[in-house]
């Protein structure tokens, strides 16, 4: 019924504020009519005949919508009028501060999201002292147009007018204003939307969504050095976007709204260091602010943003300082932890805490974190919180500056998450993204009636798959390399992918196969890795499927497969 409320009342107040602003136009009701009828619906007066609009014996919303049409009538006198980016003309998202006239969007990822109607448009946009340092390194922002990118940029201007069409026919469109780098390195400010109207309401905010996803994070949550050239580039404002992280794409699949606290280097316990302790870079000591940034550090007001689902995404940074003096400091960094679940807990009671670590290694910090979060729960009976091991990058998807995450890196680690999310919140996955086969324990097997014999190992750090083959028996078929337990979904469209070698030049047959064969074709390997990768689509729902590659038929010779997956495509 609250939410009904709130609903009706959102709408009546949109008709209000449009009454407001066509004077002179020859509207059929009254402010007083429309005050009358909210009243009305909310259970505060009396219903009156005159409320039933529509003259249907009922009075609900397709009265509120005849009003809504009513009074939404163009004036048609077009008029030039400045919007303020408050939250009566704006979607906020993420941390923010208003300063006199002007939006900060202060973290990354923190947007002002409307759509505008009119004859042309443009946004008035402000820089802080972040502009003054050197071109690599001030703030980044980037504005869309019903999705589609118009600008991106570093702030270098005190004030800057991104225009967004010119004077010309008439056009309505989504805008988001969005910050792309981190926190410490400056805000963007909104300071207006200026509009050449005749629409009573030319200026709007965009809708809430149903979810909304807090991400806390270090480097790899800002997408640090994700559009840098090499893992030997060093960090830039202008590499650095958080469109392309993980948290921004999770949130994208998921249609939820979000928010990021994050901060490079930092830590749970300690920040980024050679091994002795960073007491400076802690975001524990600084999430209950708006942001770290000594231009906007008050204390954040929890009550603007109710999230869903916290994801934390630290420990990275700790690991050279735990790893140093294990014995004394894993309980510490374990204390830190629950410590900080406590904060987060007390700040947002009804959301759902999912740890995770591991994007750039720290197998040792993850089981730590494992350790922290069965201890939180055992002590506070707070079931609403797990934890999960993050895939670590491969090479073979690309390295981004510093040895950060890739674009490919980070779209993966989100369909995960996105997954994650899906489980702990009890809502169906789409499974997109994922890969079938990263559960599988590779295995082999051959005809010894044949004669054929292999040798199989898999490589635990990237999970490649060596077959030795010493006798090969007489056909394919007499040895097989399997990659067991791959679930397929009926009807669904996968792409198979992976790398390949040989010693020898060989041709060598492959299937997924299980209650029946689903796919098959012939691979020429070579002694040069090769790439393959192909789409099929499965009839039928199968648990057990496998994929194959069928050996046999040649004597000593050496094949490795690596990078096998069976990603869900749609």
């Amino acid at each position: 019924m609250k939410t009904v409320k709130n609903r009706i009342t959102s709408v009546l107040g949109i008709c209000t504020a449009a009454l407001l602003l066509v004077s002179g136009t020859a509207a059929a009701y009254s402010v007083s009519d429309v005050l009358h009828l909210q009243d009305a619906l909310l259970g505060r007066s009396e219903i009156a005949a005159a409320d039933d609009i529509n003259k249907d014996g009922a009075v609900n919303a397709f009265d509120l919508g005849i009003l809504k049409k009513q009074l939404l009538q163009p004036s048609g006198e077009e008029r030039e009028a400045s919007f303020a980016a408050t939250e009566e003309h704006v979607r906020i998202t993420g941390r923010n501060l208003t300063t006199e006239d002007t939006l900060w969007l202060v973290q990354s990822g923190s947007a002002a999201e409307f759509i505008v109607s009119g004859t042309s448009a443009s946004v008035q946009l402000a820089g802080d002292a972040g502009i003054e340092a050197d071109a690599d390194h001030r703030p980044r922002y980037a504005v869309f147009v019903d999705g589609e990118l118009l600008i991106d940029k570093t702030m270098d201007e005190k004030q800057e007018t991104i225009t967004l069409w010119e004077k010309g026919s008439h056009r309505t469109a989504t805008i988001k204003v969005i910050m792309l780098s981190e926190a410490m390195y400056g805000a963007i400010g909104v300071k207006s939307v200026d509009v050449t109207s005749a629409a009573p309401i030319p200026v709007k905010p965009t809708a809430k969504k149903e979810l909304c996803i807090e991400f806390i994070g270090d480097s790899i949550t800002c997408a640090y050095g994700v559009e840098g050239a090499s893992s030997s580039e060093s960090f830039k404002t202008t590499t650095e976007n958080f469109t392309k992280s993980y948290a921004y794409l999770t949130a994208m699949q998921l249609d939820a709204d979000y928010s990021a606290v994050c901060y490079s280097g930092h830590g749970i316990v300690s920040g980024y260091s050679s091994g002795d302790k960073n007491s400076e870079s802690l975001v524990p000591d600084c999430y209950t602010k708006t942001t770290k940034n000594w231009q906007y550090t008050e204390e954040w007001d929890f009550s603007k943003i109710v999230n869903d689902v916290v994801v934390i995404n630290l420990g990275t940074n700790d690991i050279n300082y735990v790893g140093k003096e294990p014995e004394t400091r894993s309980p510490e960094f374990v204390e830190g932890y629950i410590a900080f679940l406590e904060m987060i807990r007390e700040k947002n009671p009804d959301a759902y805490m999912i740890c995770t670590v591991g994007t750039m290694g720290g197998e040792e910090i993850y089981e730590l974190i494992a350790q922290a979060v069965d201890t939180y729960k055992s002590d506070s009976k707070d079931e609403r919180v797990m934890s999960y091991a993050s895939v670590t990058q491969n090479m073979a998807d690309g390295i981004g500056s510093d040895w950060h995450p890739s674009p490919v890196t980070q779209q993966n680690s989100a369909y995960v998450l996105a997954d994650q999310i899906c489980q702990a919140l009890g809502m169906e996955s789409s499974k997109i993204g994922l890969n079938a086969a990263a559960d599988s324990v590779y295995t082999s097997s051959h005809n010894a009636d044949s004669g054929a014999n292999v040798y199989a190992y898999v490589n635990e750090y990237d999970k490649s798959f060596w077959l030795n083959v010493s006798d090969g028996g007489d056909v394919p078929e007499d040895i097989e390399a399997i990659i067991p337990d791959i679930p397929l979904q009926k009807g669904a469209e996968y792409r198979l992918e992976f790398d390949y070698t040989s010693t020898v030049d060989v041709e060598i047959p492959l299937v997924v196969r299980g209650t029946e064969e689903y796919y098959s074709d012939k691979i020429e390997a070579v002694s040069e890795k090769l790439h393959y990768e192909q789409n099929f689509t499965v009839s039928q729902d199968d648990d057990k499927a496998q994929l194959v590659f069928f050996l046999g038929g040649n004597d000593y010779y050496n094949a490795t497969f690596s990078n096998i997956r069976v990603i869900k495509v749609k």
